[in-house]
């Protein structure tokens, strides 16, 4: 974490807690900042959030090291529900070989195809491909199932819990392939839905194809070099031959927050400004209202007649709805992004102009690199994108597997040489 003040935003950020929460942790004298020559402007010293847990790992990460972990030997991988490339993409930079993508959507299967030819792609029912040719060639089985509830959770069916469910033909390649590691990752709400039978039965599904599962982990994507505040669930698991020669250690985060600007201006993140890009537009009366809101606002920083008209019964109603009628704002991370940009629920609205954010923006927010295009109209490309696994998120996850396949290559090694050692003695 660098030495500058930091602002309620940024620190809000780092501690994953809202901006309210701490203006009552200053009341109550738990956190009070530091106030620049504005008053209402308030200042935090990187020092004094030491006292949290969130923060330190900022300040003590190995990310540096961790960048420079390379694969010391040809390590393989297959991704099931490849969408747009996002988890395919990090794999790669991590230095990992795609066997075979697979994906439904065909849109997303000329976006892997027009970036990457050489890529084995697939498109079509998951149900329909035969994994068993890439038996005892796959070192790393990825993808990001759709959270579904199965239909037999808790009569203790195991595998055949899961029939009938995307998740099932995940498992099917598991089983057909046998590769040493899994990576799966899905929204964080999988952890509690069908009141944790989905999660609960899944872990036994793992287990019996016969693999250690490490227990799952909510990433925040803002930790790993992601301007954007999306969470993913991942679930790591190793095959149980292999499960005792190393442990699987999650990455370490990034050592500051980037923001908005960090993702469309040029800087450490990208070279050049982002680049010009289609995008949709408001209609005339959703734009006079997005007008009047500041950077950083939602719908309760406009004239309180405006907002009883802007949300009609929802201005009646519990709950923040911060979503709604939101510009986001250049010194803040974008909320996380939707598979359209002018969701009145999700509003995304660009920093200083009155727009949604452009089909390139989106793509910068996610972090794919500027010369990765997309296919299909604008829709099915915000879709896309919308979609994707942070590039950022899923290379740093893919350095932290690349690490353990290294350590399973040294144990390995080690251990045929002692047995080779000692039937030379023998």
């Amino acid at each position: 974490m660098n030495d500058k003040e930091l602002t309620i935003a940024q620190v809000a950020d780092i501690l994953g807690v809202s901006k309210e929460t701490l203006r009552r942790w200053e009341t109550s004298g738990k956190l009070v900042p530091e106030r620049g020559d504005n008053n209402n402007y308030r200042l935090y010293s990187p020092s004094q959030l030491d006292i949290f847990d969130e923060a330190k790992s900022l300040t003590s990460s190995n990310w540096d090291d961790e960048l420079e972990v390379k694969p010391s030997n040809d390590f393989s991988v297959i991704e099931l529900f490849a969408g747009a490339g996002g988890l395919a993409l990090g794999m790669e930079k991590a230095g990992l070989n795609t066997l075979l993508l697979s994906e439904l959507d065909k849109h997303a299967c000329n976006t892997l195809l027009v970036n990457r030819p050489n890529w084995n792609v697939v498109q079509g029912d998951v149900a329909e491909v035969d994994f068993t040719p890439f038996r005892g060639q796959v070192d790393v089985l990825s993808g990001g199932f759709p959270c579904q509830a199965f239909s037999y959770a808790g009569k203790k069916r195991g595998f055949e819990d899961a029939r009938g469910t995307l998740f099932y033909e995940f498992a099917r390649a598991v089983k057909e392939t046998s590769p040493r590691v899994i990576i799966a990752e899905n929204v964080r709400g999988l952890l509690n839905h069908d009141e944790g039978k989905t999660l609960s039965t899944i872990k036994e599904i793992i287990d019996e194809l016969g693999y250690e599962l490490v227990e799952p982990r909510v990433l925040k994507a803002v930790f790993y070099q992601v301007p954007q505040k999306r969470e993913r669930l991942f679930l790591v698991a190793i095959r149980k031959d292999l499960a005792q020669l190393a442990s699987f250690e999650w990455p370490s985060p990034y050592k500051r927050i980037m923001t908005m600007k960090d993702a469309l201006k040029a800087g450490s993140l990208f070279d050049t400004d982002v680049p010009k890009s289609e995008g949709q537009k408001y209609p005339e009366s959703k734009a006079e209202v997005l007008k009047l809101v500041p950077p950083g606002g939602y719908w309760r920083d406009l004239p309180l007649q405006i907002q009883k008209d802007y949300m009609k019964k929802s201005f009646y109603l519990g709950g923040g709805k911060t979503g709604m009628a939101r510009r986001l704002s250049w010194d803040e991370p974008s909320l996380t992004l939707t598979c359209a940009p002018a969701q009145k629920q999700t509003e995304r609205c660009h920093p200083d102009e009155t727009r949604p954010l452009t089909m390139r923006e989106y793509a910068r927010i996610q972090t794919f690199p500027d010369d990765w295009l997309f296919s299909g109209p604008i829709t099915a490309q915000y879709k896309q994108i919308g979609n994707a696994v942070p590039v950022n998120l899923s290379y740093a996850v893919a350095r932290s597997v690349v690490r353990l396949l290294n350590k399973i290559e040294e144990a390995s090694r080690a251990e045929k040489q002692s047995r080779f050692e000692k039937e030379v003695t023998a």
